[in-house]
């Protein structure tokens, strides 16, 4: 526990100040922790990211996390879709030349990680660019559910969230996880303007708090399946980049999609 939170703090002292400066600063990090987060993938699916395949999925989720950035030196249509397209046809390619040693399935697992990882943190800095505020609205909902969801679920949870999945989460961690994280994006909006929030703000929040609690579940699921307790190593007492951005990965996307991005 003490080694957790001690990472938690560096972490925070380190991404907060990240976060507020936004841009290449910003940009820098999320590339690093996007191809770190690919090559724990690719280490849970008994792949070499040092690899052929590895560095066309490298250079595919490069280009679809910065596909606007790129724009003035690619062809006007090599928008992030492209990307994802292209990689496919290559990486299907592939399967013919490599002698069996990539398959299929490898392809559709790095595929699958190139938009998973990278319309996380892609939509990730497309909310950094629409305004601080909301960026660390969406931050503080996350965090407080992670944190709430942890604390009352040791405390006063008794019923199973997901027993096969992740043991140790309870339903009523999961509701005060979301109930808390609701109270304090209230008291955020409370006193900070957020661009585009209205009366439906909190509703939303509930909802991304929700979603923030699959995407633990989904990394679990994929940890479960690969028989694999960390995706890494890198963040001690809190595993590898998948484990501390799952939620990340699954909220920011969400934000997209219903238009606030």
């Amino acid at each position: 526990m003490k080694e957790r939170i001690i990472t938690a703090l560096v972490m925070a002292a380190i991404f907060i100040p990240v976060v507020y400066t936004g841009g290449w600063l910003l940009g820098s990090i999320i590339a690093i922790l996007a191809i770190i987060g690919l090559s724990e993938l690719f280490k849970m699916k008994g792949n070499n990211i040092l690899s052929i395949e590895g560095v066309i999925s490298i250079v595919a989720l490069m280009g679809f996390i910065f596909s606007a950035e790129l724009r003035d030196i690619l062809p006007q249509n090599f928008n992030s879709d492209a990307w994802i397209h292209l990689a496919a046809i290559i990486l299907l390619i592939q399967t013919v030349f490599s002698k069996n040693n990539f398959s299929f399935d490898d392809a559709a697992v790095s595929i699958l990680g190139i938009i998973y990882i990278g319309f996380g943190f892609k939509s990730l800095l497309e909310t950094r660019e629409i305004g601080l505020e909301l960026l660390i609205l969406v931050l503080i909902t996350i965090w407080t559910t992670d944190i709430c969801a942890y604390l009352f679920g040791r405390k006063i949870g008794k019923h199973k969230l997901a027993p096969n999945i992740s043991p140790n989460k309870t339903i009523e961690g999961s509701v005060a996880g979301t109930v808390s994280a609701i109270l304090v994006a209230g008291i955020y909006l409370y006193f900070i303007e957020v661009a585009g929030a209205t009366t439906w703000t909190l509703v939303l929040m509930a909802l991304l708090s929700m979603a923030g609690q699959f995407g633990d579940l989904v990394e679990s699921a994929f940890k479960r399946y690969y028989n694999t307790k960390d995706s890494g190593n890198i963040f001690p007492g809190h595993g590898g980049v998948l484990d501390r951005f799952d939620s990340i990965l699954f909220v920011f996307p969400i934000l997209n999609l219903v238009g606030l991005v």
